[in-house]
């Protein structure tokens, strides 16, 4: 069964383009087949994946404004093993282009949706703001991953990001969950850092993602070079802290569907919910 998630943030600079880039990486290691859409203008989930975003022939951009077949706008990154819909500088002016049109919020689901099956996860990276581009992505997705730095600011930036979200299950997209929080670029000698992770867990329990992902210069160095953490130095912190964060994503994901098939029956006190052992932080 195939899951859409967006990877948002209003708040720029917390690690979504490189998270959405190497968790997708990671999950293809895992032998899932993972289709990234770069929906931010700024193209470097593109880039990251190894694609220059200026010599692509068709980007999201034709993917939201015109009819051009999704087989035709979608590239294979060699080098990343997944499969891409790359973004460039084009999608500034298809924000402004969406706006004139009828169903606007919906163009990307309904462009996904004939494709969307041949693969297990769809991530989209999204720009750090609610703008129509953001609007499509949340409507297009079955779950929000939310990776967050912990910091004072990033939790402001939370907080105004699940309003957004309860705006669009209201709106536009009922089913909408949240899929988890990430803590990225963690440093734990940083006494704010702990404070902040400590209240992310209080707040929101098993929605925080035990594994966490560690400042790390490898990681830093990986999207210059073209290519994800994974193939770039896979014995790195930052590549044991993805492959944990895709093994952990997987289990969550059948834990959840074995969970949902349960029918529990009359008089049947057999049946027990399906635990899960979470994995331990990578720090």
């Amino acid at each position: 069964m195939t899951r859409i998630i967006a990877i948002t943030n209003q708040k720029g600079g917390v690690g979504k383009t490189t998270t959405c880039v190497n968790l997708a990486a990671s999950l293809a290691a895992t032998r899932r087949e993972v289709l990234l859409v770069d929906l931010d203008p700024q193209g470097n989930a593109t880039m990251g994946s190894g694609v220059d975003k200026r010599d692509v022939e068709y980007s999201c951009y034709h993917l939201l404004l015109e009819e051009t077949p999704v087989d035709d706008i979608i590239v294979h990154a060699e080098a990343a093993g997944f499969d891409l819909v790359p973004g460039n500088s084009d999608l500034t002016a298809a924000e402004v282009q969406l706006m004139q049109m009828e169903a606007r919020e919906s163009r990307l689901g309904n462009r996904l949706e004939p494709i969307e099956s041949r693969y297990d996860y769809v991530l989209i990276d999204c720009p750090p703001a609610l703008n129509m581009l953001t609007l499509n992505a949340l409507t297009a997705s079955d779950a929000v991953f939310i990776p967050i730095q912990c910091e004072y600011y990033a939790l402001e930036g939370l907080s105004a990001l699940l309003e957004t979200v309860g705006l669009i299950r209201e709106a536009v997209n009922p089913d909408l969950e949240i899929e988890g929080l990430l803590r990225t670029m963690f440093d734990a000698r940083n006494n704010l850092a702990n404070e902040v992770s400590e209240q992310l867990l209080e707040h929101f329990g098993d929605k925080v993602y035990r594994t966490i992902i560690p400042r790390n210069i490898r990681l830093a160095e990986a999207p210059s070079y073209g290519a994800p953490i994974i193939k770039y130095d896979k014995a790195s912190r930052g590549a044991i802290a993805y492959l944990a964060l895709a093994a952990e994503m997987v289990r969550r994901q059948k834990a959840a569907e074995d969970s949902s098939e349960q029918i529990p029956t009359v008089g049947d006190s057999t049946n027990t919910p399906v635990q899960h052992t979470p994995e331990n932080p990578v720090a």
